[in-house]
């Protein structure tokens, strides 16, 4: 959402990676040297962890630049979005409306998303409780309808 411009700072940056068994563990020292000194919060964390993604989710990974040899990409929007919707807070339902308002997802696509991870939340996911997963979609469902 910071790198977007739609927010002017976050408590934390998340971060998946993927990078051969070999290099793994001088990429993890070295992200923990760049956190410390830029003073931030990095979590190793995905949408993954928190619900099933949809099909095609790697395929909408939005490349972001080469950085040297490393190629850096958002994580699929409709997964983020998903993952915000299963958490719930205020904020993240806001950040959700923030997408869909800047064309970054479109609602009829995060629907058919939601109903095809929906049934898959209860047996994929530890994290997530189903019937809330749905109340929450709800309530974007009204937020957006006030737009």
């Amino acid at each position: 959402m910071v790198w977007e411009g739609f927010r002017e700072q976050s408590l934390d940056v998340d971060v998946s990676f993927e990078v051969d068994d070999a290099d793994h563990g001088k990429f993890v020292q070295t992200i923990r040297e760049l956190k410390d000194e830029l003073i931030i919060n990095v979590e190793e964390v995905s949408p993954a962890d928190f619900i099933p993604l949809p099909s095609g989710a790697r395929d909408r990974a939005v490349f972001i630049g080469r950085y040297g040899s490393l190629d850096i990409f958002h994580f699929d929007f409709y997964s983020t979005a998903l993952s915000k919707i299963a958490r719930g807070t205020q904020e993240d339902l806001d950040d959700v409306l923030t997408l869909m308002r800047a064309g970054r997802i479109e609602h009829n696509r995060l629907e058919k998303y939601f109903a095809e991870i929906k049934p898959r939340v209860a047996s994929e996911s530890l994290k997530q409780d189903p019937q809330e997963f749905e109340r929450n979609f709800q309530t974007l469902r009204q937020l957006w309808a006030r737009n």
